[in-house]
């Protein structure tokens, strides 16, 4: 990690504001990741094949900027802006946030994760979430909160003491929950049909245990006069809960989510896939992991997913009502190795009905990735 350190900042500002700040830090990190990655490509949706098992190297490189300093007060702020691998192309997020003592963090920024990055697929895992496989889509569970993602205000309480178990909770708002922002301090391009999204999460560690719980909701707020059956007509909700065990180096992990867009449109048939947030219906996800560090360098985990797809009334030539149920499932085998700076990993996914398909064959993707980190 490189430190650059901020000369003078005090002796600049102090003389024009009445809470200075300290000299501040920059530091920059980096990593460079190769993985070589092989299995079959799933086709749009509404198709029934594979383009083909595919086999691929893939490269990775980020760069990462995180400001700090603190002002007279004991309060303290951080500025990240994380770069992509071609740095024209323009940050992949960044944030500005401000730690206020005991009273506890505000963030604001562009992908920040939001609260829900602290609740979605939260099941231990060696390497990465069962929703990786799907290259061209994604398990609702990974798509809980992400609304919320930029454009959005957070805060993130302190821990405090209840009974011996230690409980914090976070708290998104945002005014135009589409997960849009505004570059070089501007506004948001209305949208004519998403308002305001809220949040709520609330985590608590009691010994060996971890219990978190989140929901959100984001405002509909499309003229119902003006709307056809295809249109949305309620407000969205998405809730996750999950609880985490650990005993020496062996973890458990179970997390259930649900995902409901608002959407009153007919569902489509079973055999011609799914798209998360236009879909009628809802979904919902169950999660259990299994998770081993066999040693201080190397752990193994195992995670099954079931996504369930549950279908609004699909209507039929003769006009009959039927509903119907799609499981995409993942079956995901796990392990990394870490030796300094250098870590080795790789994975195993079976998904057995991907992109909640009936018809489609199970993909089958195997990812072995050698990284590299300053």
């Amino acid at each position: 990690m490189i430190n650059i350190k901020k000369i003078g900042a005090t002796a600049l500002v102090g003389s024009l504001v009445a809470m200075s700040a300290n000299a501040g830090e920059l530091a920059v990190t980096g990593n460079a990741t190769v993985s070589y990655s092989h299995g079959g490509a799933i086709t749009a949706q509404g198709t029934d094949s594979f383009t083909g098992d595919q086999a691929s190297f893939g490269h990775n490189t980020a760069i990462n900027f995180v400001g700090t300093g603190e002002l007279d007060n004991g309060w303290n702020f951080v500025m990240a802006v994380s770069g992509k691998d071609n740095m024209a192309a323009g940050q992949t997020s960044s944030y500005t946030s401000m730690t206020m003592g005991s009273l506890g963090t505000l963030t604001t920024g562009t992908h920040t994760g939001g609260a829900a990055s602290k609740y979605d697929e939260e099941v231990p895992q060696a390497y990465e979430q069962a929703s990786d496989a799907l290259s061209t889509g994604s398990s609702s569970s990974n798509k809980i909160g992400d609304q919320l993602d930029s454009g959005a205000i957070l805060y993130n309480s302190p821990s405090f003491d209840v009974m011996g178990a230690s409980v914090s909770f976070d708290a998104d708002y945002s005014p135009q929950a589409n997960d849009t922002s505004a570059s070089d301090g501007g506004q948001q391009a209305k949208s004519a049909t998403v308002g305001a999204g809220y949040s709520l999460g609330v985590t608590v560690k009691y010994d060996a245990v971890q219990i978190g719980v989140y929901g959100n909701e984001v405002e509909n707020i499309t003229d119902i006069s003006q709307t056809t059956l295809a249109s949305n007509q309620r407000d969205a909700s998405e809730y996750v809960a999950y609880a985490k065990y650990s005993m020496g180096p062996l973890a458990f992990g179970v997390s259930r989510s649900y995902l409901d867009a608002g959407q009153i449109t007919a569902g489509t048939a079973s055999n011609l896939g799914q798209t998360l947030r236009t879909a009628g219906g809802y979904f919902e996800n169950d999660q259990m992991s299994v998770a081993y560090n066999v040693n201080d360098a190397l752990s193994v985990s195992y995670t099954r997913s079931v996504d369930t797809y549950n279908g609004a009334p699909v209507r039929t030539v003769a006009a009959a009502m039927s509903d119907f149920s799609v499981d995409t499932t993942t079956n995901a085998i796990q392990a990394a190795y870490s030796m300094g700076a250098m870590s080795l990993k790789a994975y195993n996914m079976q998904v057995k009905n991907p992109q909640y398909d009936s018809d489609k064959e199970t993909l089958s993707v195997t990812e072995v990735a050698l990284g590299l980190a300053f």
